[in-house]
């Protein structure tokens, strides 16, 4: 069949979709409303369905009062059980494939459960829905006619006791249907690599001859990818080697402070940038909208969402809210149920909302992401956004960069200590350096009243890292590739004190 007939074929399905995504925004709360008690009633004769007395939860105020908010290490013995054969404790139908997380570089790994429900309703709907969403939004599209390069972190899965655990891109590529791998690029045979090293250069062999249409990866490692395929093909930008480009989709880390090197490597005026919010846990948002940085919660995926405000979080008046009660522009820690068991979850992430009607968020950082050792409320976002506005001001780029707290230690006052690793340095630092702490400060009120005369805080203390300080770190850890990372920000100097002992080439 020729490629044309294929694009459109494909591009008819898709859109049939684009009605019921318009009924979940039209009825939000009625559409998670009733998702919650269809997963209450599937599940009310498992162990903890039956612990929890699922069958006589009639209303959200009971589910919210009966069931606890729970993190990983309380759901810990529960998935090992389930992950040495038994069955039906947590969710009732067999669930036999475990996600690694890769979202975390603590050492301790994580086995999140994914079952079936959930790969074919969450994950792989998503998928479809944010191509949906694209065409919808770009009529003359022609995606199909060329493949989708694919960046994850893949390795091979592991077989225990009947079950499997590695990478959710792993369990994704394995359950793949037929017309998702025709459509792909690289092969599930280099996809599946575990060496990241030298799965970069078979990705680069294998799709510098195709024809890409799109691209769907992390940034930051797409990033190390991209300029690999240039330096082998000796091209100035990506549309020499795949000139029907036309969209990147992205996640897994903020695309701000990457975005002018991608507009470089894709020089034209119309190319899309697409952002996804996914985990392995689930699939929660997509951008619906060309030229947006808001996601729309998708409702609809088997995942109940709630909502703790950050500014109870953590403390005795911590209390959590559904969807119908959240408030534009908060900052809230997000709590989900899920078709795979997981009830009243923390993932770790934090969202706000931008708008209401229909429900769309931006992902603002992580919980235990942020600087507040002096009362600075420091979160990613902010970080993000003042480094982005530096670079753009002092014509640099950055590959990496984290920051934490210099503690007073009675004679001195406070700081910020930095990390960034430079694509192109600025020419002078100090500028940069001035940019992107009244940057901060105009971002942040309390970062601003902290900083003001330098009553708290003294200014931001800028170490500028040798070339692949970040990679052979992530490298020594056996973290290369798919959605690993130093955390941007931390409220201890554990990985800013790592990195400090590589060498640097200069400190502001």
């Amino acid at each position: 069949m020729p490629l044309p007939i294929i694009n459109s074929i494909a591009s008819w399905i898709l859109k049939k979709r684009i009605h019921q995504i318009e009924l979940f925004m039209k009825y939000p709360n009625e559409v998670q409303e009733e998702l919650l008690f269809s997963l209450l009633k599937i599940s009310e004769n498992t162990v903890i369905g039956r612990q929890y007395e699922f069958n006589s939860i009639k209303n959200y105020q009971t589910f919210s009062e009966r069931i606890p908010v729970s993190t990983y290490e309380d759901l810990e013995p529960m998935i090992e059980q389930t992950r040495k054969g038994m069955q039906n404790i947590f969710w009732p139908t067999s669930i036999k494939w475990f996600a690694k997380s890769s979202g975390t570089t603590n050492a301790k790994s994580k086995f999140i459960p994914v079952s079936n429900e959930a790969l074919e309703n969450c994950h792989y709907k998503a998928s479809k829905d944010l191509l949906s969403l694209y065409l919808n939004n770009n009529e003359d599209s022609q995606l199909f006619v060329g493949k989708s390069l694919r960046l994850g972190g893949s390795k091979e899965l592991y077989e225990d006791n009947n079950t499997f655990f590695g990478d959710l891109s792993a369990i994704l590529i394995d359950n793949m249907p037929v017309w998702a791998e025709f459509s792909s690029t690289p092969s599930n045979r280099v996809s599946l690599m575990g060496d990241w090293e030298i799965k970069l250069m078979a990705i680069v062999q294998e799709t510098i001859h195709e024809d890409v249409t799109s691209l769907a990866g992390v940034p930051s490692w797409m990033l190390v990818l991209l300029n690999k395929v240039l330096e082998e093909t000796g091209k100035t930008n990506l549309l020499e080697v795949w000139p029907n480009a036309e969209v990147y989709f992205h996640g897994g880390v903020s695309f701000e402070p990457y975005r002018e090197q991608y507009k470089n490597l894709f020089p034209k005026t119309d190319f899309n940038y697409y952002e996804i919010y996914n985990a392995s846990e689930g699939f929660f948002a997509i951008q619906d909208l060309n030229y947006s940085n808001d996601l729309l919660l998708m409702l609809d995926y088997g995942i109940f969402y709630e909502f703790i405000p950050m500014d109870t979080f953590g403390t005795p008046e911590q209390k959590i809210i559904r969807l119908a009660e959240v408030e534009l522009f908060k900052n809230y820690a997000v709590v989900i149920t899920t078709n795979s068991g997981l009830w009243r979850y923390m993932i770790g992430d934090t969202v706000r909302f931008t708008s209401l009607n229909p429900y769309r968020i931006r992902v603002t950082g992580r919980t235990k992401h942020f600087i507040n050792v002096f009362g600075e409320e420091l979160i990613v976002e902010n970080t993000d956004q003042a480094l982005a506005k530096a670079c753009k001001e002092t014509e640099c780029e950055v590959t990496d960069y984290t920051v934490a707290p210099i503690f007073m230690d009675g004679k001195e006052k406070g700081a910020h200590e930095w990390v960034i690793e430079f694509k192109k340095a600025p020419e002078n630092l100090h500028f940069f350096k001035k940019v992107l702490d009244d940057t901060l400060q105009s971002l942040n009120s309390d970062y601003e009243a902290k900083r003001r005369n330098n009553m708290t805080l003294n200014p931001l203390v800028l170490n500028v890292a040798r070339t692949n300080l970040f990679y052979d770190w992530l490298k020594e850890k056996d973290k290369l590739g798919g959605q690993h990372k130093i955390p941007r920000l931390s409220n201890e100097r554990t990985y800013l004190e790592q990195l400090l002992q590589l060498q640097f080439v200069e400190k502001i």
